[in-house]
């Protein structure tokens, strides 16, 4: 099975040359990387938010295989569909998923099924693949759609499959969980309220950034995904994060009035 691409040609250029280039305006090719455990990272048009993913995704060294995290932005009929096997297209070529670290994230946490039909027009998890490939060509990845319905004793349990998952397969694998931020605000109403979520990621706390997000009413799409990659990045020994960039489209609109925000984050 061969998961096309749903938003080559609106989302990113659809031509692969075209796609390069924008890539290398956007990263640092000479960048000095440290090696993380997770990142997170934008899922938006490259126009608005692909110079922060950009910049997350020069800082740090990326593994043979990448476990995706991303937001179900329809319905699902499962919290966490898994694509298990098979390859995902890209314009710059077919990435193949890690089956044996799909399989056995799955068998570890039974709240993990095999739903390929939810991958198939969502956008959140395809935007962060071109800048796997170009960095690391010959990566390979899990992709995981984390449904809304998901409660924190869930993502908790996620997470937990997701980094004895990575600890048994004795490879590094990097966690990547897509959000955007604040949604539709005045670009200083969106900064009052981001602030807020990313200092509990900086703070290692999945539960306040869970707890933060609904009593503040922020609109960061991500947050489920974010906060099970999380609770993974501390079973694995996580010991810091580092806000690595924050922009709003208005920065390339110009128009601060009504913004949607983005935050880039590693984790160590």
């Amino acid at each position: 099975m061969t998961r096309k691409p749903a938003v080559a040609g609106s989302f990113y250029p659809a031509n692969p040359d075209d796609l390069r280039r924008m890539i290398a305006r956007m990263t640092t090719p000479d960048a000095r990387r440290t090696k993380a455990l997770a990142v997170i990272a934008p899922h938006a048009g490259y126009v608005y938010s692909g110079a922060v993913a950009g910049a997350v995704y020069s800082s740090v060294e990326i593994p043979a295989s990448c476990l995706v995290l991303a937001p179900a932005h329809r319905p699902t009929r499962t919290l966490f569909a898994l694509m298990e096997e098979g390859l995902w297209e890209t314009p710059l070529a077919t990435i193949p998923i890690d089956a044996g670290l799909a399989k056995d994230l799955r068998s570890r946490c039974p709240l993990v099924q095999s739903d390929p039909a939810a991958h198939a027009e969502e956008h959140s998890l395809e935007v962060q693949l071109p800048f796997l490939q170009y960095f690391r060509p010959d990566v390979s990845i899990v992709p995981v759609n984390v449904s809304y319905r998901a409660g924190l004793a869930d993502l908790e349990a996620l997470g937990r499959a997701a980094a004895q998952a990575i600890q048994a397969s004795g490879k590094d694998v990097l966690l990547v969980a897509s959000t955007d931020m604040s949604h539709y605000l005045s670009a200083s109403a969106a900064r009052e309220l981001d602030v807020q979520a990313i200092d509990r990621i900086l703070a290692l706390d999945p539960e306040g950034l869970v707890k933060v997000v609904r009593q503040e009413d922020i609109s960061m799409c991500g947050v489920l995904p974010t906060a099970a990659a999380l609770f993974a990045a501390r079973i694995l020994g996580a010991g810091r994060a580092e806000l690595i960039r924050y922009a709003t489209s208005g920065d390339v609109t110009g128009d601060d009035r009504e913004v949607v925000a983005y935050a880039g984050l590693v984790i160590a």
